[in-house]
C-alpha cells in the first residue's frame, strides 16, 4: 500500500549530535539525520536481509566494473559516473556535480573538525595523505578563518581525486581496495556544495546554512534542544534509489529525561520515536534478519598514553595489564542484563568481535569466570613502581547505562588499588567531542574511559575495527582517542590494505588484534550484538533498522497512520 498521509515524526529524548556536519560526524546516532540532507556516491539498501549490508549506487549512476569502464582491470582507477537530475536546495537549485565530491573528500581533511576515520582515505586515495598533511601543516599553531580553509582547499589538490567534467569522478587508489564502496558509502564522503567554503566546517554558521541534496533539509537546530527539518522541495524520488519522502517533516524534542519519561511519551502518542539512547519495544522482536551481522564492541576501556597524570604511568604496560587483570567483566553482563536493553552481550577478550572479520577467540589476560583478578593487578602496580596504588581519571556520561557501566569498573579498580575519579560529560554529544579532541589528551584532562565501537560496516570489514581506533592518527577528529602508537601495528595494516587474497589478509588483521591486545591498547570488557527493537508509536509503519546506523530506524522509509 503507498502510503497518503505526511504528517511530522516527533523524536523526544536526551542529547544532541556529535556532528551536523559530514565532514566530521562520526556518531551512528547523528548519521540517521544527517543521510536525510547529505548523500554519497553509494550507500546501503534499507532491507530486512543481507542486501543491507552491500553497497549500492546513490548520487553514482552505477557500481563501477572493468566491463563498464568505471574500474582499471588492475583495480587501480575508478570512473564513476553521476547520475543526473540529483539536486541542491540552493537558490535557484542546482546540479551535484562531480566537483562537489571532490569537495567533499577536501573538507574531511580539515584541521579544525576533521572525520574521525581519516585514515580509510588517506591510505587508499593517491595523494589524499601529502593534501591532508599539508593542510594540517598549513595552519599548525593558529586558527584558520572559513576563508582561510576554502583558500588552501581550493589551492591545492588531492593528485588521485578529479572531475573528469560535471558527471564523471575520477579516483585512482594508491593500491586495490575491494572495500573502496564501503569507503564511498560513508557521512564523511558525502558531496559539498560550493557554498560551503563560507563557513568554518560544523560552526553555527555551517549549521545555519546547511544545504541538503536528499527528501528532507534542516530548519532548526539547537544543540540539546530542538531539531527540526523539512521537505526538500527539489528532491525526486526518481533520482533517490535509497531514501523516501513519506512523512512532512521531523520534530525532535531534546530534554535531560531517563527512558520512562520517554516510554510513557512514546506510548501517549506524545512522541513516535525515543531520541539519543534507544527505547526498547515491550514485545521484544527485533528483524531476524537484525540478528547475526557482527558483534559491537561496548564498552571497551581505553587509556590516554598522552596523559602526563601520574608522571605518565599509563605509559606503562605493566599499569595497563593491571587495569585489563582487574576488570570483572562477568558481572557487566549481568548488570546489562538486568538493565534489559534489549541487546546480548558476551564477555569479550579481543579487539575484533565475533562476527567481524579477522576474529578468532582468545584470551590473553584471563580472570577466573572472567570475574577480574584484584590480586593479580595489584602485584603488577607493585611491579611497576605504584606498591600504594595511583589515581585515574575516569571520564564518562550520565546516560543510560554509562553511569551505571562507569560506576561498576571504578569499584573494580578500587579494589586493585587504583583510586578513580569519575568526570561526569553532561551531554552524551559532548562526551566524543572531547575524546576527539587530542589536546584534552596532551593536558590529562582524563586517563581512562568506556567508549563503544560499532563498525562502520559489516562483511568484508578488517579495517573497519582496527585503523581508525589503532592507526597512529593524532588530528584533530581522532577515533584513537588515547594516542597509540605502535609502529608494527602501522606496517602491519599497511601489509593487510594491501594483501590481495583473503585469508592471508584475515591472518594478519588477526595478528594486528594480539599486537594491540599485548600493548593494552584497550581491554575489551563487551561484546553486543546490537538487536535493538525499538518501541514506536502506534502510527510508526515501516520502521525498519539501519545495520550501519547502529540499528536505528530509517526516517525516510517510516511512514504514519493518519489521525483515527
Amino acid at each position: 500500500m503507498e502510503p497518503r498521509y505526511g504528517g511530522t515524526l516527533r523524536y523526544f529524548g536526551p542529547g544532541g549530535m556529535d556532528h551536523v556536519d559530514p565532514a566530521c560526524a562520526y556518531y551512528a546516532f547523528s548519521h540517521q539525520i544527517i543521510r536525510l540532507f547529505a548523500r554519497q556516491l553509494f550507500g546501503y539498501p534499507t532491507a530486512v536481509d543481507e542486501t543491507a549490508l552491500t553497497p549500492v549506487p546513490d548520487v553514482a549512476a552505477e557500481s563501477p566494473t572493468v566491463a563498464n569502464g568505471g574500474m582499471s582491470p588492475d583495480g587501480l582507477v575508478y570512473r564513476i559516473r553521476l547520475r543526473q537530475g540529483v539536486m541542491w536546495d540552493t537558490d535557484p537549485p542546482r546540479e551535484v556535480t562531480a566537483e562537489d565530491f571532490v569537495r567533499g573528500f577536501k573538507r574531511m581533511c580539515n584541521p579544525v573538525a576533521g572525520a574521525g576515520a581519516i585514515a580509510y582515505y588517506t591510505s587508499t586515495i593517491r595523494g589524499m595523505a601529502e593534501f591532508a598533511d599539508g593542510y594540517r601543516r598549513e595552519f599548525a599553531g593558529r586558527t584558520p578563518s572559513a576563508a582561510d580553509l576554502a583558500g588552501y582547499q581550493n589551492a591545492h589538490e588531492i593528485s588521485g581525486l578529479r572531475a573528469d567534467g560535471d558527471r564523471t569522478l575520477v579516483v585512482e587508489l594508491v593500491r586495490p581496495a575491494n572495500d573502496l564502496l564501503n569507503l564511498l558509502s560513508m557521512m564523511f564522503a558525502s558531496a559539498a556544495p560550493r557554498e560551503y567554503d563560507r563557513f568554518v566546517p560544523d560552526s553555527a554558521e555551517f549549521i545555519a546554512n546547511v544545504r541538503s541534496n536528499g527528501p528532507y533539509r534542516l530548519t532548526g537546530y539547537e544543540n540539546g534542544r530542538f531539531l527540526t527539518m523539512e521537505r526538500n522541495p527539489v528532491w525526486r524520488q526518481d533520482t533517490d534509489p535509497l531514501r523516501h519522502q513519506y512523512v512532512d517533516g521531523l520534530d525532535v524534542r531534546m530534554a535531560r529525561v531517563d527512558d520512562d519519561r520517554v516510554r510513557e511519551a512514546i506510548r501517549s502518542g506524545e512522541a513516535d520515536l525515543s531520541w539519543g539512547a534507544p527505547v526498547i519495544s515491550e514485545d521484544r522482536r527485533p528483524p531476524d534478519a537484525d540478528r547475526h551481522l557482527g558483534y559491537a564492541m561496548n564498552p571497551y576501556l581505553v587509556f590516554n598514553m598522552k596523559s602526563p597524570n601520574e608522571g605518565g604511568a599509563l605509559r606503562d604496560v605493566r599499569v595497563r595489564r593491571a587495569v585489563a587483570y582487574a576488570v570483572d567483566k562477568a558481572s557487566m553482563v549481568r548488570l546489562l542484563d538486568d538493565m534489559d536493553l534489549g541487546t546480548v552481550t558476551r564477555t569479550a577478550h579481543t579487539a575484533i568481535p565475533p562476527g567481524n572479520f579477522g576474529h578468532r577467540e582468545y584470551d590473553r589476560y584471563p580472570t577466573p569466570g572472567d570475574h577480574g583478578d584484584p590480586a593479580k593487578a595489584r602485584a603488577l602496580l607493585a611491579e611497576a613502581g605504584y606498591p600504594d596504588g595511583l589515581t585515574l581519571k575516569a571520564l564518562y556520561r550520565a546516560d543510560a547505562p554509562h553511569a551505571d557501566i562507569a560506576r561498576y569498573y571504578a569499584a573494580d579498580l578500587e579494589k586493585a588499588g587504583f583510586t578513580v575519579e569519575l568526570r561526569l560529560i553532561s551531554q552524551p554529544d559532548e562526551y566524543y567531542r572531547f575524546l576527539q579532541n587530542p589536546a584534552m589528551a596532551e593536558a590529562g584532562e582524563w586517563d581512562v574511559t568506556a567508549a563503544a565501537w560499532t563498525p562502520d560496516w559489516f562483511g568484508n570489514n578488517g579495517r573497519a575495527y582496527v585503523q581508525p581506533m589503532f592507526q597512529s592518527n593524532f588530528a584533530a577528529g581522532t577515533s584513537n582517542y588515547g594516542g597509540y602508537r605502535n609502529p608494527e601495528v602501522d606496517r602491519l595494516i599497511e601489509e593487510a590494505l594491501s594483501e590481495r587474497d583473503p585469508v592471508r589478509a584475515e591472518e594478519l588483521w588477526h595478528r594486528i588484534d594480539r599486537q594491540v591486545i599485548e600493548d593494552v591498547a584497550i581491554v575489551p570488557v563487551l561484546a553486543c550484538e546490537p538487536t535493538i527493537p525499538h518501541m514506536t508509536s502506534a502510527r510508526v509503519r515501516n520502521g525498519l533498522p539501519l545495520p550501519q546506523v547502529d540499528r536505528w530506524l530509517d526516517a525516510a522509509c517510516i511512514w504514519l497512520d493518519p489521525p483515527g
